[in-house]
C-alpha cells in the first residue's frame, strides 16, 4: 500500500530534507539533531514536569509541544517524534522504565525461550494510541517533515537481556551464539513490534521514519552479518511499500556501514568517528548518508564549533544525499546558543564550504 494523497508528507515533498534523503539537489544543507528535544532546552525543562519521561510522552499535547520547540528555536529542516525507543515493548507489558542518570531497565530480564511470550503483537492504535494522537498533532502544525522511529531489534533485546545499559553486552551476546533459535524467535518478535509501530506513525502523518541499532557497534561484521542482518532488512523491507524515507543509525558502526546500507535503509546515519567522505563511500552512492559532528564539539565555544562544522561540509564535498547532523545526541549541557549558530552556518555557507574545499 501507498500513503494517501493527503498524507503530510506529500505536501513537504519539496523540503530539503526529503530531498536530500532522494539524493536530489539542494538550495541549502538541511540539518537536524539528534535528541534535538529535551534536556539542554530551557523551555523543555520549564514544562516537562516530574515523574517518569514515559508519562510525558503518554501525554500527546505534551510530547508534540516538546516536539515543537526545537523546531521554533533552532530553524531546523526536521522535527524528531519526543518518544523513546522502548515505547512499545513497555507498552505490551515487559515492564521497562527509564530511570534518570541510568536509561531503560527492565525489572524481570529476559532469560530463556519461556520470556517469549512476554512479547506478544503490538497493536499500535490500542497500545501506543497516545504516540499517534501526538503524531497526528504535529502533522497539522509541523511546516517541516516529521520523523517517527523505533528501536531496532538488536539494541531493544539488548536492553531486554541486560536490564540497563551494558558496556560489554555480555548476556546478549552469550545468549546470541549459545541459544541461536531462541535468539532468532527474539528478533522475529522485536522486528514485528518495530515494523508495526513505524508504520502506524507513517500512516498517522510521519513523513520518514529512522531505525535507532544505537549499540550494533558492539557486534563484529560477522555476528552482526548472521544475528542482526537479516532481522534489519525484514524491518525496512516491510516499509518499503509505505514510500517514505527509511534512515538507519548507530554508534560505533563504523565497520558496519556498509552492511547498514545493504539492509535497505535510504539514509545511514554515521557517529564522528569516519569522515564523511568515508562514510559514503562505505554506503555507496545510491544511499544518503546523514552527519557526524561530535556532540562533544558542541560544548567548546563557536570558534571550535564552527571550524569542526566547516570540516565536515568540506567532507561532504557539496554532493547530493548530505544531510548534517550531530555523531550522536545532543548532550544535556550544550548550549542552545551554538546550536542555533550552528544551523545559521549549515544554512547560509554550507554549500559554499562544502565545494570550496581545504
Amino acid at each position: 500500500m501507498s500513503i494517501p494523497n493527503d498524507h503530510p508528507s506529500h505536501a513537504l515533498f519539496d523540503s530539503s530534507y526529503l530531498r536530500a534523503c532522494r539524493l536530489q539537489e539542494v538550495e541549502q544543507v538541511p540539518v537536524w539533531f539528534q535528541r534535538q528535544a529535551g534536556r539542554s532546552l530551557p523551555e523543555y525543562r520549564n514544562i516537562r514536569g516530574t515523574g517518569s519521561i514515559l508519562d510525558t510522552i503518554a501525554n500527546p499535547s505534551l510530547a508534540a509541544e516538546i516536539t515543537l520547540q526545537p523546531v521554533r528555536r533552532y530553524g531546523v529542516d526536521a522535527a524528531i517524534l519526543f518518544s523513546d525507543i522502548v515505547v512499545p515493548v513497555n507498552a505490551i507489558g515487559f515492564n521497562v522504565d527509564v530511570v534518570p542518570g541510568i536509561g531503560p531497565t527492565v525489572d524481570q530480564p529476559f532469560r530463556d525461550k519461556t520470556d517469549l511470550k512476554r512479547l506478544r503483537v503490538l497493536e499500535p492504535e490500542v497500545d501506543t494510541s497516545y504516540v499517534l494522537a501526538t503524531v497526528e498533532i504535529l502533522a497539522e502544525e509541523l511546516e517541516v517533515p516529521l520523523i517517527g522511529f523505533a528501536g531496532a531489534p538488536f539494541t531493544i533485546a539488548s536492553y531486554l537481556i541486560e536490564g540497563q545499559p551494558s558496556r560489554n553486552h555480555a548476556r546478549t551476546k552469550s545468549l546470541m551464539h549459545s541459544e541461536p533459535r531462541v535468539w532468532h524467535d527474539l528478533m522475529e518478535r522485536l522486528s514485528d513490534i518495530a515494523i508495526a509501530s513505524m508504520r502506524s506513525q507513517i500512516l498517522a502523518g510521519a513523513s520518514a521514519v529512522q531505525l535507532f541499532d544505537s549499540w550494533a557497534g558492539a557486534l563484529s561484521a560477522g555476528d552482526y552479518r548472521n544475528y542482526v542482518f537479516p532481522h534489519s532488512q525484514r524491518v525496512f523491507s516491510e516499509l518499503e511499500d509505505l514510500e517514505v524515507p527509511r534512515a538507519h543509525f548507530g554508534v560505533g558502526t563504523g565497520e558496519l556501514l556498509s552492511l547498514m546500507s545493504e539492509a535497505g535503509a535510504d539514509v545511514v546515519g554515521a557517529d564522528w568517528r569516519v569522515p564523511i567522505d568515508e562514510v559514503r563511500h562505505r554506503v555507496g552512492s545510491d544511499t544518503a548518508v546523514q552527519g557526524n559532528l561530535d556532540p562533544s564539539i558542541c560544548l567548546a565555544e563557536w570558534p571550535v564549533v564552527e571550524r569542526q562544522a566547516r570540516e565536515v561540509l568540506k567532507a561532504a564535498d557539496g554532493q547530493p544525499g548530505h544531510i548534517f547532523n550531530l555523531g550522536h545526541g545532543v548532550l544535556p549541557e550544550t548550549d542552545p546558543a551554538i546550536l542555533e549558530n550552528l544551523v545559521e552556518l549549515i544554512h547560509t555557507e554550507g554549500l559554499q564550504l562544502a565545494s570550496s574545499g581545504p
